[in-house]
C-alpha cells in the first residue's frame, strides 16, 4: 500500500514547477557563494573545503530548508484545496502510508537537490580553476545534509498538512532555518531540528563539526523525524477524519 501512496504522489511531480524549483534557485546560493569566493580570497584561502564554506553560507542557512518546504506544501496542495482532504481520509488506505508516501518522496526530491548542488559546487569549483576533483568528504557532508532534509521534510509536512496556505509554511520555514543558523553559532545545533541539515553540511566552515559526534547526530535525527511523523499521522487520525 504504501509503494501505491509513493507511485501517487511521483505522479502529481510529472510536468509540475517542483523540477524548475529544485535545479533553479539551488544556482542562487551556488553563485553568490562562489562570488563571495572569489573576493575574499586571501582570507578564507584557495581550496576545495574554503569554496563549500562559501556556498553552504548561503545554501545551507537560507535556501535548503525553504527549498524542502516548497517541495512539502506542493505535495499537500491538492488535499488542501475544497473536500479532497476528505475524500483522501475515507480512502481504503492507511493513514501511516499516506504521511510516509509523502515523506518518500519528498526525500527523494531532496536527494536529487543535494547531488544537483555538490555538481553545481563542483562546476563553480572549475570555474574558479581549482585542481582536481571535490574531495569525497565534501559529498559525504552534502549526502549528510540531505538526511537532515528529511527531518525537515518531516516538519515542513506536518506543517503543510496543518497551515492550507501554500505560502505561509515556506514562510516559516526561513523563519526557523534563521533560528536554526542563531543555533548552530551557540553550539546547540543537535537539539534544534532545523539546524541538522547546517550540522550535517558544515556549513560554513571547513572543519568537520561531527567529527567523533556522528551518534549524536544520527539520534538527534531520529528522534524528531519519528516525532514529526507521529504527530502528523496521529492529527490525520483526529483531526481530519470526518464521520
Amino acid at each position: 500500500m504504501l509503494l501505491i501512496c509513493i507511485r501517487t504522489e511521483v505522479m502529481k511531480l510529472r510536468r509540475s514547477f517542483v523540477w524548475l524549483t529544485c535545479f533553479l534557485i539551488p544556482i542562487l546560493p551556488s553563485v553568490m557563494g562562489t562570488g563571495n569566493y572569489l573576493g575574499n580570497l586571501e582570507v578564507v584561502g584557495v581550496s576545495w573545503y574554503s569554496l563549500w564554506t562559501q556556498v553552504t553560507l548561503f545554501y545551507g542557512f537560507f535556501f535548503f530548508a525553504p527549498l524542502i518546504s516548497i517541495y512539502c506544501a506542493f505535495l499537500w496542495r491538492v488535499e488542501n484545496f475544497g473536500h479532497n482532504r476528505n475524500v483522501l481520509m475515507t480512502a481504503p488506505v492507511p493513514l501511516s502510508c499516506i504521511f510516509f508516501g509523502k515523506l518518500a518522496v519528498t526525500a527523494l526530491v531532496t536527494v536529487i537537490t543535494q547531488l544537483w548542488v555538490f555538481l553545481l559546487f563542483t562546476l563553480c569549483g572549475k570555474y574558479c580553476c581549482l585542481p582536481g576533483l571535490p574531495p569525497v568528504q565534501l559529498l559525504f557532508w552534502c549526502l549528510r545534509g540531505a538526511l537532515g532534509g528529511v527531518v525537515i521534510a518531516a516538519a515542513m509536512l506536518l506543517l503543510s498538512m496543518c497551515i492550507r496556505s501554500f505560502a505561509l509554511p515556506i514562510a516559516l520555514s526561513l523563519v526557523l532555518a534563521v533560528i536554526g543558523v542563531l543555533f548552530s553559532n551557540k553550539g546547540w545545533g543537535l537539539y534544534f531540528p532545523f539546524s541538522l541539515i547546517c550540522y550535517g553540511m558544515n556549513s560554513n566552515t571547513d572543519i568537520d563539526r561531527l567529527s567523533g559526534n556522528m551518534l549524536p547526530f544520527f539520534l538527534s535525527c531520529l528522534f524528531y523525524f519519528s516525532l514529526f511523523s507521529a504527530i502528523a499521522i496521529q492529527l490525520l487520525r483526529t483531526r481530519d477524519v470526518k464521520s
